[in-house]
């Protein structure tokens, strides 16, 4: 049962237990210490009583008498009434009571101690008598050579120092019960407060549900980052740190003192997205080698009576890799253009065929060989430029598809090569990627551009690696412009269905992962020069942007 109580419970009842405990020990030492206080101050006064009584020279004459009761009996039964004490015992040093309340007592043996006083010293003590337990002091009464010649004990019994007693004790069972009350509403505050934010779960319930969260943070195959409303890291998962490139975080971090996101080296979109807090649904950006979508949403808290709008605790980001299915989609579009090529090639041979069938039909054997002639020279020139010219038969395919595309489009595309055009140490989905984006980008811009259209392909190779030389005859591009163009989501084309902007972007990050470098030239056509080394070391160089 007390595993089930939930942790506002257990601080009410531990909060009570404790106030009950203080407030009982705090009791029982006030009471000992007035009570002590009281029977030292009944002592005192006792003293002052006996003393002057003691300083009587009715004592001393009354005890050289041989009935020394007759004289003092009167007189003890005066100074008792009028001073308080509940007996004044006058006694001769061996004990004989002259002197007591009760007058069957008189002349029967004192009882308590006298051996100090019968030194001439003044003592008290608390002791048993025949009225009780009593409080009572004992002083000598000397004559004038110093003898001892009496004894006076003056007393009250510790039923009327109770008493008095008494009536302190309701202000400290007021002062108990105004501790307890306080301490009960004050937990019961903090409980509520504390049963709002762990919405009535108890310790062992919120350890057992950090250990799921805990497993189902580390195990998801997304990357999830969790984010404060101070721009604080609070929390992300190994599947984060990988996709952005950050230290792995373990439960061993300080929670307290989470990084800021100006400490973390993420891409400046993905900075600006996790700094605003805003609502992103499946954008896509660039970090590092990898495409990520990133999904972000805030982190609302339980609804609160006493709150017009659930608090917001800050936001929570899952992030996917997209690198795979970019690189699909890559190889899907050049596959794509290869069918597309085909096609077109299809249905120009078969109007060529059919051109040359007429011609057979009526009669014009030798144009119809000179036009069949000239024709296969014609594609057989532009193939074997291909082969040759590029070692490489995925990127000649990509090229022969592109040129295939350029002319059904009108646009003439060119290609010139020096030398082996090697791609050996290079990834052939890179170059797709590179050739295939600056293909599509210079096509489409002599395609909106003015007559005559023109697409030129240069590719270069030496021992030092391979240069690419795209060169188009479209609008050009803007000086101003030219750092713009390789940011994710900028484009001068009107939005399609799935966005655009990325095409070049994706060129960028390949020539960065292949430890080249890229320039951009040229307003009256754009002209995109790629250099990449021949051996790619894999590292990281800043690209140069003219």
């Amino acid at each position: 049962m007390f595993h089930r109580w939930s942790i506002a419970r257990r601080l009410f009842v531990a909060n009570l237990l404790i106030v009950l405990a203080f407030i009982a020990v705090a009791g029982t030492a006030t009471f000992v210490d007035a009570r002590d206080r009281s029977y030292e101050e009944a002592g005192r006064r006792m003293a002052g009583v006996a003393a002057a009584v003691a300083a009587n020279p009715l004592v001393l004459q009354a005890a050289d008498r041989t009935d020394p009761s007759a004289l003092l009996q009167p007189y003890a039964l005066d100074v008792m009434a009028g001073s308080g004490a509940d007996f004044l015992t006058i006694m001769a040093p061996d004990r004989t009571r002259w002197t007591h309340p009760r007058d069957e007592e008189l002349g029967r043996p004192y009882i308590g101690s006298i051996e100090a006083s019968l030194r001439g010293e003044v003592f008290t003590e608390v002791t048993a008598g025949t009225l009780g337990p009593s409080v009572r002091t004992v002083v000598p009464v000397k004559d004038a050579a110093g003898n001892v010649k009496a004894l006076v004990a003056a007393g009250v019994t510790v039923r009327t120092v109770d008493v008095a007693l008494s009536g302190r004790l309701p202000a400290l069972l007021v002062l108990g019960l105004a501790l307890l009350v306080g301490g009960s509403l004050a937990s019961w505050l903090l409980g509520r407060y504390l049963r709002r934010v762990t919405r009535g779960w108890g310790p062992e319930q919120l350890a057992q549900l950090f250990a799921y969260y805990e497993s189902v943070l580390h195990s998801v195959r997304e990357g999830l980052i969790l984010i404060d409303t101070k721009g604080r890291v609070v929390m992300y998962n190994d599947q984060a740190a990988e996709l952005l490139g950050l230290e792995p975080r373990d439960s061993e971090n300080d929670p307290s003192r989470p990084p800021s996101l100006t400490d973390l080296p993420l891409a400046p979109s993905l900075k600006e997205l996790f700094e605003s807090g805003r609502t992103a649904h499946d954008e896509i950006h660039l970090t590092g080698p990898r495409i990520v979508v990133v999904n972000q949403g805030p982190a609302v808290g339980p609804d609160s009576p006493g709150l017009r709008r659930p608090a917001v605790f800050g936001t929570v980001a899952t992030i996917r890799d997209r690198t795979e299915i970019e690189s699909l989609g890559s190889e899907l579009e050049t596959m794509r253009t290869l069918s597309d090529a085909l096609r077109a090639q299809t249905h120009e041979h078969a109007n060529r065929l059919h051109t040359m069938v007429s011609l057979l039909e009526l009669g014009r054997t030798r144009e119809a060989l000179e036009f069949a002639t000239k024709d296969l020279e014609l594609s057989q020139q532009l193939t074997d430029e291909m082969v040759s010219s590029v070692d490489e038969p995925v990127l000649s395919a990509l090229i022969m598809g592109k040129a295939a595309e350029a002319n059904e489009r009108g646009v003439k595309l060119t290609l010139s090569t020096e030398g082996s055009a090697s791609v050996a140490g290079l990834a052939v989905q890179d170059l797709v990627t590179i050739l295939g984006n600056l293909l599509d980008n210079a096509i489409d811009a002599a395609a909106d551009g003015a007559v005559p259209r023109t697409v030129e392909l240069t590719v270069e190779s030496d021992v030092e690696g391979l240069d690419i030389t795209v060169a188009d005859s479209g609008p050009g591009v803007d000086p101003a412009a030219v750092e713009d163009i390789f940011r994710h989501g900028f484009s001068t084309k009107a939005s399609g269905p799935f966005g655009r902007g990325i095409g070049l972007a994706l060129v960028r990050q390949a020539v960065q992962r292949l430890d080249g470098t890229m320039t951009i030239t040229g307003k009256d056509g754009a002209r995109f020069h790629v250099f990449l080394p021949a051996m790619a070391a894999g590292t990281d160089k800043e690209e140069q942007f003219q």
